[in-house]
């Protein structure tokens, strides 16, 4: 082993923890150490598992598949034994010999000639319309997804191999780019008779001042954290080439989130159906008796179902990226050489559906339960009388909130390499990061923020340069702003997905960093020069004996 970053490990457990004269005295350390050892031997071994895998957390996998059955069982059901009479409620009358509602026959055929007459005069009036601006607008948002995959592999490539030159010339944009558009638009708006008109001048000047409010809190941000630009770019830096080796992530995972929503679909549809699951009945009123809908009961526990089976979905696929992420990245580095292994990805996303399915399952229904408490905690109604009630029970539960995101924070990257089971593998993710004097909380540094303005000035000059196109090339009045938004949003939505994947990436090399640390080896050397500049926990170090 070498002596590295883990010599201090590997000291500890040559020496003894007790002499011999304590130890012929008493036998109960004696049965400690031999439990302490196996524990040592079990840490030492953490490595990425490349071998056969056992199904973990079952119940939780079984318990989503129910739930996903029932879903669309139900559903089914309630598309079969729809009622096509929902929306025609006012066609029916009710019949006081068999004191029943009737459906009157003749109604529909005014209804379909109403609606071929709507059509008639809407297809009329589209074809009277102006059609260049959408035209326009769809030419532009195609254009602006056919740039998107070279403008992200330049947007990489910048960041791995000018990483530093990208960060130095972004931060001073970061004030620039507000300042002139927040500038540009207001005397824009003021030269414009009807934006002039529709905005008046005072709150013209009130947003204008937010704006600038806005900037300022971020330039302060950046001055506060200048310290640490050193080591973001560095982080950056390494993430970014991570990123590069294993550049097929970028293809992976939106095929992932568009399975997601292929699968929405249809319990879109299922809840669209469900809601015409009822019956037309007479209801009295007013002493007369009218027709009124009355749905099925058991209508709103489907709709309980189907929502919360989404909402796990949605938690549950985001812990599987997270999954696959860690297992490719993990698998790069601690391969020997520098090229990207074999079937990396194949093998993260068999074992994310395979046998870790369930601890991604019980990954994504803790958080999913953690944000829901936490939203109806700070959204409970605070009353007078139990205001100061209220807020010892939210501190508390933000407290409880914290510590499940501090053990939560690594233990699907931890799942990802070892394959272990959530809780065990959170326990060991969380004495593997204090036993190397790590924290959990080290991503809370300027590099998500620095990204993110990259990528808003990316974006922003994107957009100037669309609208310029469009005035200038296309004659395009004030529509030109609102193609130029619809572009910015876009290429913002994709590059946000960049970013995020990058965060995922160094917490993923993060880990291994940890794991390279604990057994005293290292895989990647640049890594270590990068990550040895992180800051460490300042209090006492705990080692195997508690």
């Amino acid at each position: 082993m070498e002596s590295g970053d883990g010599s201090g490990v590997q000291a500890t457990a040559t020496e003894p923890l007790i002499n011999k004269t304590e130890s012929t005295s008493f036998s109960l350390p004696i049965v400690s150490i031999s439990e302490t050892e196996e524990d040592r031997n079990q840490y030492l071994q953490i490595s990425y598992n490349y071998g056969r895998r056992t199904i973990k957390d079952v119940p939780f996998a079984i318990l989503f598949c129910l739930l996903v059955v029932c879903t669309f069982g139900f559903g089914i059901f309630a598309s079969v034994n729809s009622n096509p009479h929902r929306y025609q409620v006012s066609a029916f009358v009710y019949n006081a010999t068999s004191s029943v509602c009737s459906f009157d026959r003749d109604f529909p055929v005014v209804i379909d000639s109403i609606s071929r007459h709507t059509f008639s005069i809407v297809k009329t009036s589209n074809l009277n319309s102006k059609w260049s601006f959408w035209e326009i607008s769809v030419s532009t948002l195609i254009i602006t997804v056919i740039l998107i995959a070279p403008l992200v592999l330049f947007l990489l490539f910048l960041l791995k191999r000018y990483t530093k030159h990208l960060v130095y010339i972004s931060i001073p944009l970061f004030l620039i780019l507000p300042i002139f558009i927040n500038v540009y638009w207001f005397v824009a708006c003021t030269l414009s008779s009807k934006c002039s008109g529709t905005l008046p001048l005072t709150y013209r000047i009130v947003v204008l001042i937010f704006v600038f409010l806005l900037i300022g809190v971020v330039v302060w941000r950046f001055i506060v954290n200048w310290h640490r630009v050193e080591l973001t770019i560095n982080i950056i830096g390494v993430a970014s080439n991570a990123m590069s080796r294993n550049i097929g992530l970028l293809g992976v995972l939106p095929a992932l989130t568009l399975g997601l929503l292929v699968y929405f679909i249809p319990i879109i549809l299922f809840l669209i159906y469900a809601n015409r699951n009822g019956k037309i009945v007479p209801e009295k009123k007013s002493g007369l008796f009218h027709c009124v809908w009355k749905q099925d009961t058991w209508v709103p526990a489907y709709y309980a179902l189907a929502i919360l089976s989404m909402l796990w979905s949605v938690t549950a696929m985001a812990e599987a990226q997270i999954y696959v992420i860690s297992g490719t990245i993990a698998q790069w580095y601690f391969s020997s050489d520098d090229s990207r292994p074999k079937h990396a990805m194949r093998s993260s996303l068999r074992n994310a559906f395979g046998t870790s399915f369930g601890t991604i399952c019980f990954s994504g229904l803790l958080i999913y339960v953690v944000r829901i408490v936490r939203f109806v905690v700070d959204n409970a109604n605070q009353e007078d009388g139990s205001r100061f009630l209220n807020t010892i029970l939210r501190c508390g539960a933000n407290s409880l909130f914290s510590a499940i995101d501090f053990l939560n924070k690594f233990t699907i990257n931890f799942t990802a390499i070892t394959g272990e089971a959530y809780c065990k593998a959170s326990k060991m993710t969380y004495e593997l990061l204090i036993r190397n004097l790590l924290s959990a909380i080290y991503v809370d540094t300027i590099s998500a923020r620095i990204l993110s303005g990259i990528i808003f000035i990316l974006s922003s000059a994107y957009a100037i340069v669309v609208c310029a196109l469009l005035k200038g090339a296309m004659h395009l009045g004030d529509e030109a702003y609102l193609v130029s938004l619809m572009a910015w949003f876009l290429l913002m939505v994709i590059l946000v997905f960049v970013v995020h994947v990058l965060e995922n990436v160094i917490d993923a090399v993060y880990i291994c960093y940890a794991i390279d640390r604990d057994k005293g080896e290292i895989c990647r050397k640049d890594v270590h020069e990068v990550c040895d500049q992180l800051p460490i926990r300042r209090n006492r170090r705990v080692g195997f004996v508690s």
